[in-house]
């Protein structure tokens, strides 16, 4: 079982309880799943850019991701229905938990002149979205072996109903919000 499931039994779910006042302990916000999601807009040119940026999202989220395909054709930008344009993975489990505490202790504090992330980028629906600029803050990318700095966007769906709820479940849980 990992750190972050354990503390979310130990310490968040009851401190939550307390706070939110829930009659039922099913009505205790949790985290429901983390998809990542990499546009990779070079594709067009470069068809190898795409299996990099798989390769790269693979080796960060420990489970194999899947190319994401473009639903109609923009002829502005060189782009075709059916293109694959970039690569996403959904974590759920002990995988999106391990992935949470990897982001919160490890990643997040090595990025360069990090105040901390924004807490205005709730949903209204008590989903977190972030975006992230490069994936070299993941300890496990070998900078030697990218051919490109790519970025991702990391979206936290949890089961809470409203922002406040899950800003509290977040912060409860490690996530370094600004101050």
């Amino acid at each position: 079982m990992s750190r972050l499931k354990d503390k979310y039994t130990s310490e968040v779910a009851p401190a939550l309880q307390e706070k939110f006042k829930y009659s039922s302990c099913m009505q205790i916000p949790k985290v429901e799943k983390i998809v990542l999601n990499m546009g990779v807009g070079e594709v067009k040119d470069n068809p190898k850019a795409l299996d990099a940026a798989i390769r790269d999202m693979g080796i960060i989220a420990g489970q194999k991701p899947i190319p994401t395909v473009s639903s109609k054709s923009i002829a502005a930008f060189k782009l075709r229905e059916g293109m694959k344009i970039g690569c996403k993975v959904t974590l759920r489990g002990e995988n999106m938990y391990y992935f949470l505490d990897k982001l919160i202790s490890i990643a997040l504090p090595r990025v360069r002149d990090f105040r901390g992330i924004s807490a205005n980028s709730f949903d209204g629906h008590g989903n977190y979205a972030m975006g992230v600029k490069e994936q070299l803050m993941f300890p496990e990318i070998d900078f030697d072996k990218i051919d490109k700095i790519r970025g991702m966007d990391i979206i936290i769906v949890t089961t809470a109903e409203t922002d406040e709820e899950a800003f509290e479940l977040l912060q409860l849980m490690g996530m370094p919000f600004r101050k």
